[in-house]
């Protein structure tokens, strides 16, 4: 059995993958965009509901990955906010110009979600230098970090994503996401020896969950 998360892009997917066994949720806004900072009320409510851990997007909007000094002020006031709501843990990643990890202001968010815990996403996979970047984010603080190995999907990155989970060593997580389906996890799990998986679990190209998606990520 695999360890799964599931991208929320609203409550109903949330309770869908509660209710079907997940392990996690990555509660987000913004499907079309790729996911953004989800709505405050939505996750108080989703709280109240889900006993499983709630991981919160922190993204101003979509797009790249390098943000003005109003954003990053627009992401440490939503963070510190969301940390008083009871989530588990956050979602965010920070490049600079030169599409290299940014240390000061993943550091600055990482400390401010202290003793949260903290994921980089797929801004990972835009980063320079697999090596170079996975030691930054090593460095930043993070306890996951969420990629297709540097390629457009999971299938594409599997060479990457073993390098990944062997060059980590154990000193981060690797999260696996980005095309997963129930269709390919057990080869992606053999190859590249990862224990976490990250899907949205969407099979009709909608907005919602597949309980039948989550269940069969969950026992493939």
């Amino acid at each position: 059995m695999s360890k799964i998360e599931i991208a929320c892009f609203n409550p109903e997917s949330a309770i869908i993958a509660f209710e079907n066994g997940a392990d996690r949720i990555e509660l987000c806004d913004g499907l079309s965009e790729g996911g953004t900072t989800p709505d405050f009320e939505t996750l108080k409510d989703l709280r109240a509901k889900i006993n499983i851990p709630i991981f919160v997007m922190i993204r101003p909007r979509g797009g790249d990955f390098t943000y003005s000094n109003a954003e990053f002020e627009q992401m440490k006031t939503d963070l510190i906010y969301l940390k008083s709501l009871g989530v588990d843990g956050f979602v965010f990643g920070i490049l600079d110009g030169n599409d290299e990890v940014n240390l000061v202001q993943n550091k600055t968010l990482v400390e401010l979600a202290n003793p949260l815990p903290c994921t980089f996403h797929r801004a990972f996979d835009r980063a320079k230098d697999l090596e170079n970047a996975l030691e930054k984010v090593i460095g930043c603080g993070f306890k996951t970090i969420l990629t297709s190995g540097q390629k457009p999907n999971v299938s594409e990155g599997k060479e990457n994503l073993k390098k990944l989970v062997e060059l980590s060593a154990g000193r981060i997580g690797i999260l696996v996401g980005g095309g997963l389906r129930s269709s390919n996890i057990k080869e992606i799990r053999e190859f590249t020896n990862a224990d976490y998986f990250h899907s949205s679990a969407i099979t009709d190209g909608g907005a919602f969950a597949s309980a039948d998606e989550v269940v069969a990520l969950k026992n493939k």
